[in-house]
């Protein structure tokens, strides 16, 4: 088998993981990211004892110890990038319905309607945690999908 159609397979079963069992998925995940964060800012602090490594080195030990202890953690962090997409969105959707450009006034206002859309959806990831991984399991079979096809 070719490597993309082995990734798109390990991609749709671990993508039903998050969809079936959203809270395992999501206590999963944190805690791998949790350790990795961990151990990268260890190894930052090793690697070399300038100012910055240190800096980063400690505040990725923190954020890993962060992930480690608060599960929730993870739907925060999906929630605020729903938001800033969301504000980006809306952002450029005014801007480019009020300016100049031969940009069609419809996708302007596409624009605009996805970005509350992200904005809706970032306010509910940030009430119902078990949002996000549901999020990341359909994602996540959708990338193997196309993977597997492609």
């Amino acid at each position: 088998m070719e490597s993309n159609k082995i990734s798109g397979i390990l991609a749709i079963i671990l993508g039903l993981i998050f969809i079936i069992f959203p809270i395992s998925g999501t206590i999963t995940v944190s805690i791998l990211f949790g350790i990795s964060l961990i151990l990268f800012g260890i190894v930052l602090i090793l690697a070399g004892l300038t100012a910055l490594n240190i800096i980063v080195g400690i505040l990725s030990i923190i954020v890993g110890i962060i992930f480690l202890c608060n599960i929730s953690a993870l739907s925060f962090l999906f929630g605020l990038e729903f938001y800033m997409i969301g504000i980006i969105l809306i952002l450029a959707g005014i801007v480019t319905l009020f300016s100049d450009l031969q940009i069609s006034k419809i996708a302007s206002v596409s624009l605009i309607i996805l970005g509350i859309i992200s904005f809706a959806l970032g306010g509910l990831s940030l009430s119902q945690p078990m949002f996000a991984p549901i999020l990341i399991g359909v994602g996540l079979v959708i990338e193997g999908i196309i993977l597997y096809i492609g």
